[in-house]
């Protein structure tokens, strides 16, 4: 059994890194940000070919029948009541 988890947990990890360039990836790769947690990736359609960012995208990677995480639920829902907001920290 954990065997099997590992494995899993690696074909995971690889898939997460691959993600981008398979096809209906959610946008351009050149737009995502790997991140790794608590999200795979965050997007700025557009940025890559210098257009307007019209959205961004926070992108979840799973394979096979994983599931959300109760944290990863958590901020799919923040983001989905817009509790969301743009933070400017000045040093």
């Amino acid at each position: 059994d954990a065997l099997k988890r590992s494995r899993a947990v690696l074909g995971g990890q690889a898939g997460e890194q691959v993600a981008p360039f398979l096809p209906h990836f959610p946008c351009n790769p050149a737009d995502a940000r790997f991140v790794g947690k608590p999200v795979d990736f965050i997007a700025f359609p557009g940025a890559a070919a210098d257009d307007d960012i019209a959205e961004i995208l926070l992108i979840e990677v799973k394979t096979g029948n994983a599931q959300l995480s109760a944290r990863e639920r958590q901020i799919k829902c923040a983001v989905e009541e817009g509790r969301v907001r743009y933070v400017e920290y000045r040093i």
